[in-house]
């Protein structure tokens, strides 16, 4: 049986020069080709029998593309583009396959997660918890004395057939040696007993600022922390970690790149984030740029590390960097996410809306009108539309002196906000960057707020209307996946990675207004609007093209979806099978214990994420009560479901029983 990603037709000539770059003009041609100039040089690669999707209103449809120094230097019709070969130009043909301009997250904390990538358990995607214990069981196994086995963030329990987490005593049971630190959300944290030890929390151990150590009757800590509401001890626990020396922290930044390339991905902007000191903690990206090894484009924002002293931070940055500063795959993009300590609203809807000091204006004040001063765009972590209604009082009181129009500045998160603050963000030429946290969230702001009060949260489309820039992110790692295509499924089925449905139709978004979002819509956030997020001439040649057709697949295989070649300015970053011969081959992992080299990053599974659970299994479990483990099965209704003993009906046979156990 024939490979259905094999290249058909694959041919390789020596370039015969270079192109003159954005200076060359476009030229018509028949069926809506566009091509630069005549004068040009003949292509180093054409992409031909593809279904390019080229987010270029004028030129939406064409049969192939063309390539040359990095940019696209032909879209349009195979018969104007392929005599352009010449006897070095590679030429690949895609099969049919859809094809998307490169995917570009708006939000998201590349830096920071590289430098411990290689470190961390992925139970992103895992679709149960036995099967998350499977592998934290097994890394614990190959963990060498003094290092922790780390599930740090992307995912919920309700991704989960359990619909629940591990219990203090099943993590003690699966590592009663070593240290495991689990991060759900920024709602809590779970520390065997190896991992309080090693972090030397006990009796006399007091609980910090805004977080709880639980514990037992007699004092002691369990292993469970709570973020209550601020997620300060979540942070500093985990930052008591062992960290990978310089070589393996290089080495787990570009298996962090190569696993977003996977995925589709180009680019990044990166939100900072805490414990990530600059220049410092700056040095491995700054390395890997100058080796000519990011296979991302990463703008990077910088965030104020230190309480009391951001106004200090800003003024010293202002004087070392400058927005825009950098090239084209690693540049300086501004302020934030935080811009103060006392503006942060941590989205934890377990816990009640944190109310924010009465000192938050004036140190915001004073932090923006220094960035407005030297120019740099800003960024602000706001997630409640109290926040936001602040935050747009000090905005538009800076603006009144020193406008603000043309900063590119913008909110993010924003699930809350209010038709008016939009409005609002709009008058003053704003943006928000959303994320997919209420795909992994969402469960408990319903159970908060209620599900008429989610049923815009964030409110997209009127985001949209109201003509403010919006663009599409993760916030990952330590929240949501980085997996863009489960944000992409969000935007467009409006459930949650648990299968609850959030939104009504008209807070979701067409599959190529979402793309566009992830795409061309990004390039705002950035400032490099016109230089990339399309397939259009003259645009940086990034593209993804997808191992299943994104237009068209049924809505719960979107979030399954990856590439099978991955270009980064017409350089292959990625590829996998017949594409794998055209990218660089598999780097190797380090440290050889790495979950990495055993586990890979995001979890694959037939059902994906976004699959709705039956309504039997919901009912099977209320009946019988099963929030926590049964003694003998853990009341594994999913397991029942997807067997073929005759469990289908919960109110006749297993019914009976008031469980599934005995189909397990």
């Amino acid at each position: 049986m024939s490979d259905p990603t094999a290249p058909r037709g694959l041919t390789r000539r020596p370039v015969l020069g270079s192109i003159a770059a954005a200076a060359a003009g476009l030229v018509s041609r028949p069926a809506g080709s566009q091509t630069m100039s005549p004068a040009a040089a003949a292509p180093d690669l054409i992409l031909t029998n593809g279904r390019f999707t080229t987010l270029d209103r004028a030129n939406p449809d064409p049969e192939a593309v063309a390539i040359t120094d990095g940019r696209f230097s032909a879209v349009g019709s195979a018969r104007d583009i392929m005599p352009s070969a010449g006897p070095g130009t590679r030429i690949v043909d895609l099969g049919g396959r859809r094809c998307v301009p490169g995917l570009i997250d708006s939000h998201m904390h590349i830096i920071r997660g590289g430098l411990n990538y290689n470190l961390e358990l992925r139970w992103d995607g895992a679709p149960s918890l036995a099967d998350a214990m499977a592998m934290l069981k097994r890394q614990a196994q190959v963990t060498p004395p003094g290092q922790w086995v780390r599930v740090v963030g992307g995912f919920t329990e309700h991704q989960f057939a359990e619909r629940r987490l591990p219990t203090l005593d099943e993590l003690n049971a699966a590592a009663p040696d070593t240290p495991v630190f689990i991060l759900h959300l920024y709602d809590r944290a779970l520390l065997n007993r190896a991992a309080l030890r090693a972090v030397g929390y006990d009796r006399a151990t007091p609980n910090p600022p805004g977080g709880e150590i639980q514990r037992d009757g007699n004092g002691d800590p369990t292993g469970l922390l709570l973020a209550k509401p601020n997620a300060l001890i979540l942070y500093a626990t985990l930052a008591r970690g062992p960290a990978l020396p310089p070589e393996q922290q290089l080495n787990s930044t570009r298996h962090f790149m190569r696993e977003m390339n996977r995925l589709g991905v180009t680019g990044v902007i990166d939100a900072g984030g805490g414990f990530q000191n600059y220049p410092d903690d700056y040095a491995i990206i700054e390395k890997l740029h100058a080796d000519g090894e990011l296979t991302l484009r990463i703008a990077y924002n910088l965030f104020t590390q230190k309480k009391g002293e951001e106004l200090s931070d800003f003024g010293r940055w202002a004087g070392i960097v400058k927005p825009g500063q950098g090239d084209d795959t690693f540049r300086h993009n501004g302020a934030g996410e935080m811009l103060v300590f006392s503006a942060a609203d941590f989205e934890d809807f377990r816990e009640p809306r944190p109310e924010l000091g009465p000192e938050m204006e004036g140190e915001l004040e004073a932090v923006v009108r220094l960035l407005v001063e030297n120019r740099w765009p800003w960024r602000l972590h706001a997630t409640y539309d109290e926040t936001v209604t602040r935050a747009l009082d000090v905005f538009e009181r800076v603006n009144r002196d020193m406008p603000i129009g043309d900063l590119h500045w913008f909110f993010d998160h924003c699930e809350t906000i209010s038709a008016r603050n939009i409005d609002r963000v709009a008058a003053l030429g704003g943006g928000i960057a959303v994320q997919h946290r209420m795909a992994y969230q969402g469960e408990a702001f319903v159970e908060r707020y209620g599900g008429k009060a989610a049923e815009a949260t964030p409110p997209v489309a009127r985001m949209l209307a109201a003509g403010v820039k919006v663009g599409a992110g993760t916030d990952a790692t330590r929240v949501a996946s980085y997996n863009p295509w489960v944000s992409l499924a969000w935007l467009v089925t409006g459930r949650t990675v648990g299968g609850l449905t959030l939104y009504p139709q008209e807070n979701r978004l067409g599959r190529e207004e979402a793309l566009r979002l992830w795409t061309d819509a990004n390039t705002w956030f950035s400032t490099e609007e016109g230089k990339k997020g399309r397939i259009a001439v003259g645009q940086l040649a990034d593209l993804a093209v997808l191992s299943a057709d994104y237009l068209s697949v049924p809505e719960a295989e979107i979030s399954g979806i990856e590439a099978v070649l991955t270009l980064l300015g017409g350089r292959p970053v990625y590829g996998a099978g017949a594409f794998a011969g055209l990218a660089p081959p598999p780097l190797p992992v380090l440290p050889d214990w790495s979950p990495v080299k055993t586990f890979g990053g995001y979890r694959r599974h037939a059902s994906g994420p976004f699959r709705a659970e039956p309504a039997e299994a919901v009912l099977a479990s209320a009946a019988c009560g099963c929030g926590t483990a049964c003694g003998v099965h853990g009341h594994a209704h999913a397991s029942a479901w997807a067997s073929a003993a005759p469990a289908g009906d919960a109110r006749t046979f297993w019914g009976v029983f008031g469980c599934a156990c005995w189909a397990v």
